[in-house]
């Protein structure tokens, strides 16, 4: 596949970037993308992105303006809000957060006090920075105490959780995460959030393209509020929204703005729009079934070539490898693995007796790989390319990288990738 696509007014205005967006492009375009987190979008929502609601500013909302001339960037704004509220089924949507991160601070803004106990699943086991962890503002300004998984079946132990909430009695419960393989029982978190008194919030950031086409269950019936970035499984812009139930809509959007964030970014909200319609459609519908099918076609592929995962395989996007059987730190392996031309990222694993920053682990996931219409047949090829790799890591053998990109670069010109084809 040869790009890149056309972009005169940048080449001629700054080649330097342009040829670095052309690069980009072709990266994208020859390598095989296993990052769960990440997504191709379509050539809508890229155009969707750039175009002139860049020039507007629009702080407050829909009719409740701090500036004049909003009256097209109010319509864009309800469409993106009514999309979002049809494909969820929720009561409200607020579709101004800039980021995952910033919609969970508006959470803690629009429920909590600074040092008031919060609580959720602890970074190494697969929980979010921003959901109490230390490091994070939200584990400096708040009291966080984390839950975990099991050490042998590395699943939530419910009686655990339930048992430190009703010790810890904190103001919000979020359930959700980053590295989290298998299905979220909402309803189970829900049932230990009434019980202790607390808002459950439920941050479904990677998972919201599978609940939107009923891949997994969804938590409207549970929870009290939704976090969502609209990237990711959701193929949309790098962008976020905050879903809840009408009780709680005056608080969240307070929170968001004037609470956090000033004027909304009016191109994004027109790509998040984008993305919301797209998925509404019924194809999307077959896309969240197959990103999972891949995935546990996958799993086993990886099983039956001796790969340890994490809770023993996947129901969603996501499978977390531990590589401490192949005596190959995951850093080493995500390196050797980019340098195969597929892209991982290292990981942490629940209980990892390494650093995070050198752990054990690898995560790998398949909405990109579906998005460019990569079927389960194609799965043992991948896991073949990640066994090879990962021996080829442990062995330093530089030649065997080489082959594996090539044959990588083989495939991906058959399956171009949406959004990078003029």
């Amino acid at each position: 596949m040869t790009l890149p696509l056309p972009h005169p007014a940048l080449a001629a205005t700054d080649p330097e970037l342009a040829a670095l967006v052309a690069a980009e492009e072709q990266l994208q375009a020859d390598t095989l993308r296993l990052i769960p987190s990440e997504n191709y979008v379509s050539r809508a929502v890229l155009e969707a992105s750039g175009t002139v609601l860049q020039n507007k500013y629009s702080e407050g909302y829909p009719g409740r303006r701090y500036y004049e001339g909003q009256q097209n960037i109010d319509k864009v704004e309800r469409l993106a809000i009514d999309r979002a509220k049809a494909l969820f089924g929720v009561e409200h949507a607020n579709v101004q957060p800039y980021s995952g991160s910033p919609a969970n601070l508006a959470v803690y803004l629009a429920f909590a006090d600074p040092g008031d106990t919060v609580m959720g699943m602890a970074l190494p086991m697969g929980g979010h920075l921003t959901h109490g962890w230390g490091v994070s503002a939200t584990g400096r300004w708040f009291r966080g105490v984390q839950y975990g998984v099991r050490h042998d079946t590395g699943l939530i132990d419910f009686d655990e959780v339930r048992e430190l909430a009703l010790k810890e009695r904190p103001k919000i419960i979020f359930c959700g995460g980053t590295a989290l393989p298998r299905t979220i029982d909402f309803a189970a978190f829900a049932e230990i959030a009434r019980e202790s008194g607390a808002v459950l919030v439920a941050d479904v950031a990677h998972i919201a393209g599978l609940i939107a086409g009923g891949a997994h269950p969804s938590p409207v019936p549970h929870a009290d509020v939704i976090s969502t970035t609209t990237h990711k499984t959701l193929r949309g812009p790098r962008g976020a929204m905050l879903m809840s139930r009408e009780e709680h809509a005056k608080a969240i959007d307070k929170a968001v703005f004037p609470g956090l964030q000033g004027g909304p970014h009016n191109q994004t909200t027109a790509a998040i729009a984008v993305a919301l319609h797209e998925a509404a459609q019924p194809s999307f519908r077959d896309h969240a079934h197959a990103v999972v099918a891949n995935a546990r076609a996958l799993a086993d592929e990886l099983l039956a070539r001796g790969f340890d995962l994490v809770s023993g395989g996947t129901d969603n996007h996501l499978i977390l490898m531990d590589l401490t059987p192949k005596d190959v730190p995951g850093k080493v392996a995500a390196k050797a693995l980019d340098r195969a031309g597929i892209v991982v990222n290292y990981n942490t694993v629940p209980y990892d007796p390494r650093k995070p920053f050198d752990p054990s682990g690898v995560r790998i996931g398949t909405p990109s790989l579906t998005s460019r219409g990569l079927g389960t047949q194609h799965m043992a090829a991948v896991a073949e390319w990640i066994d090879r790799g990962v021996s080829a890591a442990g062995a330093g053998d530089e030649d065997a990288l080489a082959a594996i990109r090539a044959e990588v670069a083989e495939l991906m010109a058959a399956f171009p990738a949406p959004g990078l084809t003029a």
